[in-house]
C-alpha cells in the first residue's frame, strides 16, 4: 500500500497573495493618480469618491481621501485572496504564466463591469463621472497584471507525490 510520503501544497503562503493585492492595489492608484495629475484633476477627490461610495457620511471629512485609499487596499487585499482561494489555487497555479496572466485580467474586467455598470450608478454616479471608463478599465486591467506578476513568482503546484513505505 501507498502512503503519501511528500505532500506539497498548491496553496501559495498568504504573505504572497496579499502582496499580489498590494501590488495590484498600487499600481490602480499610481495609474489613476498619472491620468489625474495629467488631466488636472484631483486623486484625492477620486479616493474621497471611493469613501463617498462606502461611507457617504464620511465624504466630505477632511480624512476622507485617506480613508479612501485605505479601503481601496483593503477591497485589493480581499480581490486577491478571493481570487487565489477561487481561481488561481485550484485553475491555475499549474498553468503557465500567460494562463495567469489572461485570467487575472479577465476577472479583474468582470470587476470592473460589474462595478461601473451596475453597482456604482446607483450607489455612487458621480464617482463613474469622474475618470472616463477606459482609465478606470485600464486600472483594473493593470491590477490584474501586477497581481498575477506576482504570483507568477511563486512555484508551480506538482501535486502530491507518492513514495513506498
Amino acid at each position: 500500500m501507498k502512503t503519501p510520503a511528500i505532500t506539497e501544497t498548491n496553496r501559495a503562503p498568504l504573505k504572497v497573495i496579499l502582496l499580489a493585492g498590494l501590488c495590484g492595489g498600487l499600481a490602480e492608484v499610481v495609474w489613476v493618480q498619472l491620468y489625474a495629475s495629467l488631466a488636472g484633476l484631483s486623486g484625492a477627490e477620486v479616493a474621497r469618491q471611493v469613501t463617498a461610495s462606502l461611507m457617504p457620511g464620511a465624504a466630505e471629512a477632511a480624512f476622507a481621501p485617506g480613508l479612501g485609499i485605505a479601503i481601496h487596499f483593503v477591497l485589493s487585499l480581499l480581490v486577491a485572496v478571493c481570487y487565489a482561494t477561487l481561481v488561481w489555487v485550484p485553475f491555475m497555479q499549474r498553468r503557465g504564466p500567460a494562463a495567469s496572466v489572461a485570467a487575472a485580467s479577465v476577472v479583474l474586467a468582470t470587476i470592473w463591469a460589474v462595478n461601473f455598470l451596475a453597482v456604482l450608478p446607483v450607489v455612487n454616479p458621480e464617482f463613474i463621472g469622474l475618470l472616463p471608463y477606459p482609465v478606470t478599465f485600464g486600472s483594473k486591467l493593470l491590477f490584474g497584471l501586477a497581481m498575477a506578476a506576482v504570483l507568477a513568482g511563486v512555484p508551480r503546484s506538482r501535486g502530491v507525490r507518492y513514495a513506498p513505505r
